[in-house]
């Protein structure tokens, strides 16, 4: 059968798609994005000089690429700022859900009207080959702030100014132009409070606005990445059982199981916690800034547990000087 008598290609002969509008209308899109889950949306060409880390890498992912469609869905607060690791984890686990749930939504509604786009995870998978270098795909908090939906409060996360913090980002690439880009956000809704500063356990975030990414990674990605691969070490270099449990403790076994059966647990995440940046959280800090330190920010600083570190940090000092009830645990990061 010669190709052109071949049933498929007769019916797309006969029915040529027709080519979608274009620029695209962002209010359209806002409302795709909207019906897809999404809680707030914002529009930004790749070409923007603030995004030229991530073009390259765009364009490899889609070939074409255009236009960022960023958008973010809200967390539920008092879950987040829980110091129980397992509700503060299993709302991140759900709200990252929810936003790839998000991407695949309304980048499958783009693709049925006939346009190209790609949506990277929100979080992971990621790309391993250059491993510790780049993983990511897009940097959804500069993508997000380009397309104002916030911006990047001193503990490194993007504040959302109605929701404040308490969000996870999304991106879709798209190879479309359309009729109106957003504009960021024209001011910071970081209040510069520094309850960020005071409730991280490794004091990563210091009080002038510098911030040790070493330190965070080492203890608040304990169970991703680099701190699995000194575990398999540890592993590995064990002469037995008893050698073993001196180098890792029954709990730190269990807590490293429950991550690889339930996907990884972030030790920390503090600094979104204690932020009550946000109109529509900053409520109860305002009325009552007291019983809001007591409430939210103690109970974090309070906390018994163990805190990875690599020996001679500058998160190894803060530790033992701010936290002394806190357990110092030397570890390797990896990296």
């Amino acid at each position: 059968m010669r190709l052109e008598d071949h049933p498929t290609v007769r019916h797309a002969r006969d029915n040529p798609p027709q080519p979608p509008p274009t620029p695209v209308s962002t209010a359209w899109l806002r409302d795709l994005a909207t019906a897809a889950g999404a809680d707030d949306v914002g529009f930004v060409s790749v070409d923007s000089p603030d995004l030229a880390v991530d073009l390259e890498h765009a364009r490899t992912a889609l070939p074409g690429a255009r236009t960022y469609i960023a958008f973010c869905v809200r967390m539920n607060r008092d879950n987040v700022r829980s110091p129980m690791r397992s509700i503060a984890n299993t709302e991140f686990h759900h709200a990252l859900d929810d936003a790839d749930a998000v991407g695949h939504r309304l980048t499958k509604a783009l693709q049925e009207a006939g346009h190209r786009v790609v949506h990277p995870a929100a979080a992971f998978p990621q790309e391993m080959d250059d491993f510790p270098g780049r993983g990511w795909v897009v940097s959804h908090k500069l993508v997000a702030q380009a397309a104002g939906l916030g911006r990047i409060g001193i503990h490194r996360n993007v504040i959302h100014p109605k929701f404040g913090n308490f969000i996870l980002l999304g991106t879709v690439v798209a190879d479309f132009d359309v009729d109106e880009l957003s504009r960021p956000t024209d001011f910071n809704p970081c209040l510069e409070c520094k309850l960020c500063v005071s409730a991280c356990p490794v004091g990563a975030i210091s009080k002038d606005g510098d911030f040790n990414f070493l330190d965070c990674y080492t203890h608040n990605y304990r169970e991703f990445m680099s701190g699995f691969t000194d575990w398999v070490e540890n592993v590995a270099d064990s002469t037995d059982r008893e050698d073993y449990r001196r180098r890792v403790t029954p709990a730190e076994s269990a807590s490293l199981w429950q991550s690889l059966a339930f996907r990884p647990n972030y030790k920390a995440a503090y600094c979104m916690a204690a932020c009550p940046a946000g109109e529509d959280v900053i409520g109860p800090f305002l009325d009552d800034r007291k019983a809001f330190l007591a409430t939210v920010v103690k109970p974090l600083q309070d906390k018994e547990e163990p805190v990875y570190v690599v020996p001679g940090s500058p998160a190894e000092t803060h530790v033992r000087k701010r936290f002394p009830h806190k357990t110092v645990r030397e570890v390797s990061n990896g990296l």
